[in-house]
């Protein structure tokens, strides 16, 4: 591949071309999603972009001046069903809807599965429909050139991969984990299972991360008290269904999120168990929901709305500045809380 262009003038599409080793018609069917492009072509062309930092020219797409789109984009890397269906979105949404009528910025909603719509996403923030990205529930596997973008991005929830170069909102999952599994212990539960997230996600293993903690001081690791769910209700029922077969001594368990917990529930009642006479269940998140399962969900409060506000707050920040790429990386925590009630 040819030698670099300097990083002094702003990088032409010609330059993506040369430095790809390509034509710039090539360059620009990669550009505008075409599928006649091979796909070694189509990823030569993109580190490109990356490198070049480049961003096409939203002058000419918008009638000239430059003037700014007056949008950003909300992008959650999940399918419509679990995005409409899943509490927590509805409560992020309402977040970042609520900071960005304060700001008179329109929101842009895409919903991101598979890697086909990847691309087609990744085309339309490039063009400069929007000024930039919040990035929600990102799985690590998700092919994302986020540098190539030409656009700020901030996540919410800190991703698994170049975390010391993103910008992101998160709550802290460790100690908020932590804090749940060790009220069970103080209890007396004796022996705590978890159903943990997707590994894929920093969520998901920072959550596990906080369990194992609380646990380290009881003995070795148990890795037969350990089920994996995707935050869905029907996953974490079965998770709990193939975890009695193993370990039918369970007198806790420790659900990441509150919708699963929700299925943590339906098979203790299926199996014949009480909570939390018999079996002890916290969740993660303190929906609206936790306050009417039965019994009433003690759970772990994290603010998703003020995460959702800051992470618009901290994008428009971005925006704002003359070069958002130089800028270092922001980032918040918020701190998270133990909420007790019946179930455990």
């Amino acid at each position: 591949m040819p030698a670099a262009h300097p990083p002094a003038a702003r990088a032409r599409l010609e330059d993506v071309a040369l430095l790809a080793g390509v034509s710039p018609a090539t360059a620009s069917r990669v550009l505008t999603g075409s599928a006649q492009v091979k796909p070694e072509t189509r990823r030569q062309v993109e580190r490109a972009i990356s490198e070049l930092g480049y961003v096409r020219n939203r002058a000419a797409r918008t009638g000239g001046g430059g003037r700014k789109a007056g949008s950003i984009a909300l992008v959650v890397f999940e399918d419509s069903l679990r995005m409409f269906t899943d509490p927590f979105f509805a409560r992020l949404m309402h977040g970042v809807g609520g900071a960005l009528a304060v700001a008179d910025v329109q929101l842009v909603l895409l919903s991101v599965r598979s890697a086909a719509e990847c691309r087609r996403s990744a085309r339309f923030l490039r063009e400069g429909h929007v000024d930039g990205a919040v990035f929600v529930s990102l799985h690590g596997q998700m092919p994302v050139d986020v540098r190539g973008l030409g656009v700020p991005v901030v996540y919410v929830g800190r991703p698994v991969r170049d975390a010391e170069a993103a910008s992101y909102v998160d709550a802290d999952n460790i100690g908020g984990a932590e804090a749940a599994v060790r009220h069970a212990l103080s209890a007396g539960r004796r022996t705590v299972a978890t159903i943990a997230g997707p590994p894929d996600m920093a969520v998901g293993l920072d959550r596990l991360r906080g369990y194992r903690k609380a646990l380290a001081e009881t003995g070795p690791h148990r890795a037969d008290l350990v089920a994996y769910g995707d935050f869905s209700a029907a996953s974490a029922e079965h998770a709990v269904y193939r975890l009695l077969d193993r370990r039918p001594d369970v007198d806790a368990v420790f659900a990441t999120s509150d919708l699963m917990a929700t299925g943590v529930l339906r098979a203790l009642r299926r199996t014949g168990r009480r909570v939390p006479g018999d079996v002890a269940v916290i969740g993660f998140d303190d929906a609206p929901l936790a306050r009417h399962t039965s019994p009433p969900l003690t759970t772990v409060r994290q603010p998703v709305e003020e995460i959702g506000a800051r992470a618009v707050d901290e994008l428009l920040g971005l925006i704002g500045e003359e070069r958002p790429a130089a800028q270092p990386p922001r980032r918040a925590v918020f701190a998270t809380q133990l909420i007790v009630r019946a179930s455990g």
